[in-house]
């Protein structure tokens, strides 16, 4: 029978979270709206009048599309061009998701999400359910069909991963712009000290164009080297215009809940680098200039009021 009209209510009331649930499992906005528009269609065939808990069976249908997804986007990234990180989200984006807890804003970090790629599907499925969503192990065994005790064995295995990787200190949004203010004035001072004195010794810096904008394939690592990567990254030069299309306008913003660096031309989002802040310093730079991954971050760029850039780069 086709829904009725409470039945795509009852959907679209639940589109917000399994939205920010798909983009935390997948790490790519395009492909969670894809697999959120596929669970309405498996809502749309369903005999819906049968679901006793509609979001329960929402949450399991997405959560398995999203695992089949994550088994095929491993053998996918192994020919990716390339480093691969998640596509960003800029401040205001409601695919960001709960941010009520220390736990629920550092699950959608760039940071996070790039270590997340370092687990199993199941073993990031449950941690996202359960760190990020708050779901009991009991509900978290019934959606991915294991038993509690595996939930919970899962779950502790996969958090200790993503925290043997990280060493974060959570900041708000002015002090998020604060510190970017702070490393994009050393980043073009014309000089490495000031810049190296605002990292951390084993800083590191990654980029991914996704073999349609040059980006280095290794990544640079040591306070030294990153410095001297992005005081020439940041000085303009000929080249770099024509690459991007003209002069980039340079702006201190937040992207998944961290400080980043969004740079502009002509209104097209080219590039975001988000911060990964720690008590000790800058720890690392993760730049996405890949241009298929910003076409979410250009549209909302468009509607934001992001007044005056901080300078005009390139």
């Amino acid at each position: 029978m086709p829904l009725t009209a409470d039945d795509v209510d009852r959907f679209e009331a639940s589109r917000p979270r399994l939205g920010a649930l798909a983009y935390r499992l997948l790490g790519s906005a395009a492909e969670a709206e894809d697999v959120v528009q596929e669970t309405f269609l498996r809502w749309q065939a369903a005999d819906v009048d049968r679901v006793e808990v509609p979001e329960a069976w929402l949450t399991k249908v997405l959560t398995n599309l999203c695992l089949n997804q994550l088994t095929s986007a491993r053998a996918r990234r192994e020919t990716y061009v390339g480093q691969w990180l998640p596509e960003p989200l800029l401040a205001g984006d409601s695919m960001l998701g709960p941010a009520d807890t220390a736990e629920q804003r550092e699950s959608v970090s760039y940071a996070v999400l790039t270590l997340m790629e370092r687990l199993s599907p199941n073993e990031r499925a449950v941690y996202v359910l359960r760190e990020a969503f708050d779901y009991p192990h009991r509900e978290i065994a019934e959606i991915l069909d294991i038993t509690e005790a595996a939930s919970q064995q899962i779950f502790h295995r996969a958090k200790k991963h993503v925290a043997d990787g990280k060493a974060r200190t959570e900041v708000d949004e002015a002090v998020a712009r604060r510190i970017v203010a702070e490393f994009l004035a050393a980043a073009t001072s014309g000089r490495t000290e000031p810049l190296v004195r605002l990292l951390t010794e084993d800083a590191v810096a990654i980029g991914d164009g996704g073999g349609k904008v040059p980006a280095r394939a290794k990544a640079f690592e040591g306070a030294v080297a990153v410095a001297k990567f992005l005081w020439g990254l940041l000085k303009p030069g000929p080249a770099k215009r024509a690459l991007v299309g003209g002069p980039a306008e340079v702006y201190a913003w937040t992207a998944n809940g961290e400080p980043a660096v969004v740079a502009v031309v002509g209104g097209r989002v080219v590039g975001v680098m988000c911060l990964e802040v720690t008590a000790e310093g800058i720890a690392a730079f993760r730049t996405q200039a890949n241009p298929d991954k910003l076409v979410r971050a250009t549209a909302l760029w468009a509607a934001a009021d992001h007044g005056e850039p901080m300078f005009t780069a390139f």
